[in-house]
């Protein structure tokens, strides 16, 4: 199985969110962090992170007559390549933006059914903004919110961090208008509003 079949399923999205932090973890420990995904599922797609060369396992040891593994993702593995992504079809990406928003709805469901869940204590957010972008404005705004992104992907956990999942969508909602923009309609400033 490729990379993008691997990655192109919600659970096993889920394992390569929670493996991303650099921990090595056993599928014990993977089953408690995705509690309502069945132990057998986890088990199965783990095997299958594995197999694919996404998880590696980092130590064994014997618990209760059986062999228990310690996983640690290959971060490097576990992304899909720009030449890749150049050529999906649009089939591949109605794909990819199921998968992402299964595996979203399922973190999201996940995090609400904990007994702690507090979404406003915890800043818990979701909006969405519609933008008028030239190409170059677009390319700058992609270009600073990578920038605040990546500066903080590389924080390690610590007792006063916890993991937040964030998912950023963009797409064009029409395509480019051929027609002149509409008169600007808003009064100078200091003129009186009629």
């Amino acid at each position: 199985m490729d990379t993008v079949d691997l990655l192109l399923h919600p659970v096993r999205m889920r394992l390569v969110h929670a493996m991303h932090d650099g921990r090595t973890r056993t599928t014990t420990e993977l089953c408690a962090l995705l509690p309502d995904v069945s132990k057998a599922t986890v088990y199965r797609h783990v095997g299958l992170l594995a197999d694919g060369g996404l998880l590696a396992v980092e130590g064994e040891q014997r618990v209760r007559g059986s062999v228990e593994r310690r996983y640690r993702l290959h971060r490097t593995r576990a992304v899909i390549d720009p030449d890749t992504i150049a050529a999906m079809s649009p089939e591949d990406y109605r794909r990819g933006f199921a998968v992402a928003m299964a595996t979203l709805l399922a973190e999201f469901n996940a995090y609400l059914d904990r007994e702690d869940a507090d979404p406003t204590a915890d800043l818990v957010g979701f909006r969405q903004h519609a933008l008028w972008l030239s190409r170059d404005e677009l390319i700058e705004m992609i270009g600073e919110l990578r920038e605040v992104i990546v500066a903080r992907m590389s924080h390690a956990p610590l007792p006063e961090r916890t993991r937040h999942l964030l998912s950023p969508v963009l797409f064009p909602t029409e395509a480019p208008s051929t027609e002149p923009p509409p008169p600007d309609l808003t009064p100078p400033r200091g003129a009186a509003r009629g």
